[in-house]
């Protein structure tokens, strides 16, 4: 029988429940369950796939094509759990499902209520992970106790661990001690507040996640245990972590939360072994020498809207054991008068994937001093983009070319709307979507990759133009990785630079901090030989050294 654990949140949103479940996956995985993991979104969108980063972070894609909320990233990158378009259901999505069997009579003349249909439909998306082969789901719900939009979702987990035999489901609600700075103080009252707000709905918390500054008392310990009636035991101490996230899984193990979830849940766990992330988190402490690596995009202002890129970054550093200095580069703040004094100091610049026009100037600026200098580039989907546009400008000679994304009337459409999408009106899930096959024809991804097809995920509706192929081989530009069923540009690369890689996919999402992304890697590895000065080892490139 499968078991259950809900993860809420109280006090205030972006608290870390995500990175809080996909701690608690990661040691369960380790002492030798079998876990999946989903998320319940209350947003109204059927998926974030419509959605501005700046108000939601980055779309993660799936294999399947599902594009997910950012938190099933740290899912994938904590666990080895499978994620399919079944771990991610938003308000949205559940309507739709409803909606959809009222109009096709399935509900038999009732009146659709949200009690009890929509509540029914969260939980067949819940029950749909509960396999044989699972041993653990872990549900977090979105949002912040007390959310208008959330409470159809918590009804629902309530009604679901009634439904299943006792000791089938723990609730384990993550809350913030606040700290007071002008008296020192950690304040429990927000906390007590929540969980009051949490029982209100019928739900009692099993073990309590408290988030803090700074070290709870064991008389504080006591406090919150006797007013949000938790066992002591089960009041779990997280603190903010200084060095690297992936030290929260050795921080709640010592805890003991394993134990207090074993207990509950009747399941005899032995130790975790933790062991990979032990020194991950030792490599990141120990770690003295760092790179310089610019980002230059049009969503600096939000740190989750390049998440998986930045983590990626970090992942190819712990490998190499070497820090990564991350420069967050406003694409709109880059001109010609400043670009090759901002970005020529680099070790490696990369530039991630987006959409629409604003600060693409700069990006194929980014694109140019990268290729005229020498400095190690890796352009992520719009990033080859990028790339194209500057070599067509500057290399092919062709002036004002362009994306018809970006300008219709191009008299150069290096980057033109995929066939496949240009009777396509609609906005979401529409792109190409999802893991695509690759074949690999020589270069620096070959090498970085060591193999000759790869599976990578995309989310893209335009593409490079095949229709001037030929030219910009004929001035440089190499064509390594091609889509195996309609020969479509994935990766371009130029030939006589150390390492100039861009792929038309989106490799970070498919980076994890114990096995870093080949092509991230090959890119750390091409920014460390920058800084020494040194042709990058193991590069197809023909040239010696970096200008």
């Amino acid at each position: 029988m499968t078991k259950h654990i809900f993860v809420t949140g109280g006090v205030v949103s972006s608290l870390g429940k995500g990175l809080t479940a996909a701690s608690l996956g990661c040691i369960l995985e380790n002492c030798g369950l079998s876990v999946r993991m989903q998320k319940l979104d209350p947003y109204i969108n059927v998926d974030p796939g419509t959605m501005n980063p700046y108000q939601h972070g980055e779309v993660y894609v799936l294999d399947d094509g599902s594009e997910m909320d950012l938190d099933l990233g740290h899912y994938e990158r904590f666990t080895r759990a499978p994620l399919t378009a079944d771990c991610n259901y938003t308000t949205g999505k559940i309507y739709s499902a409803v909606i959809a069997k009222e109009r096709a009579g399935k509900y038999l003349g009732q009146t659709v209520q949200v009690i009890p249909h929509i509540t029914d439909e969260i939980k067949a998306g819940i029950d749909r992970l509960s396999t044989d082969d699972v041993d653990v789901v872990i549900t977090e719900i979105g949002g912040t106790v007390g959310d208008i939009e959330s409470l159809p979702f918590l009804e629902a987990i309530r009604q679901y661990s009634i439904e299943k035999p006792q000791g089938d489901c723990l609730f384990m609600h993550l809350t913030l001690l606040v700290h007071l700075a002008a008296s020192g103080e950690l304040k429990t009252k927000p906390t007590q507040q929540s969980v009051g707000k949490l029982r209100e709905i019928g739900i009692q918390p099993d073990i309590l996640v408290c988030r803090t500054e700074h070290a709870m008392t064991e008389e504080m310990r006591r406090k919150i245990s006797l007013f949000c009636n938790v066992r002591p035991e089960n009041v779990i101490e997280e603190q903010d972590v200084e060095s690297s996230i992936y030290e929260v899984p050795l921080m709640l193990a010592a805890e003991g939360i394993h134990e207090h979830v074993g207990a509950k849940l009747g399941l005899d766990l032995p130790q975790p072994d933790l062991s990979a992330w032990e020194r991950i988190v030792r490599t990141v402490k120990s770690t003295t020498r760092e790179i310089d690596v610019a980002v230059v995009g049009k969503y600096m202002g939000l740190n989750d809207a390049y998440k998986s890129i930045y983590e990626s970054l970090a992942h190819a550093g712990i490998a190499h054991e070497v820090g990564i200095r991350l420069h967050k580069i406003s694409s709109d703040d880059l001109t010609a008068e400043n670009a090759l004094e901002t970005l020529g100091g680099m070790h490696g610049i990369c530039v991630p994937g987006g959409f629409g026009g604003r600060g693409i100037e700069g990006k194929v600026l980014a694109a140019k001093v990268a290729r005229e200098t020498g400095v190690p580039y890796f352009g992520l989907c719009y990033g080859l983009h990028m790339a194209v546009i500057d070599f067509a400008r500057h290399v092919c000679g062709l002036d004002d070319a362009n994306s018809t994304e970006i300008d219709p009337r191009t008299p150069h459409p290096v980057i033109c709307l995929l066939d496949a999408q240009q009777k396509i009106t609609a906005k979401g899930g529409t792109m190409r979507l999802g893991a695509q096959t690759c074949r690999l024809v020589g270069g620096n991804a070959r090498v970085a990759y060591g193999s000759d097809t790869v599976s990578e995920r995309h989310r893209h509706r335009w593409e490079f133009n095949n229709a001037y192929r030929k030219q910009f081989e004929d001035a440089g530009m190499r064509f390594t990785g091609l889509s195996a069923e309609q020969d479509l540009v994935e990766i371009v690369e130029i030939a006589d630079h150390p390492w100039f890689v861009a792929v038309q996919f989106h490799p970070e999402f498919k980076s994890k901090p114990t096995s870093p992304h080949p092509l991230f890697d090959g890119f750390v590895n091409a920014a460390m030989a920058r800084a020494d000065g040194k042709a990058p080892v193991g590069s197809a490139s023909t040239a010696q050294k970096p200008s």
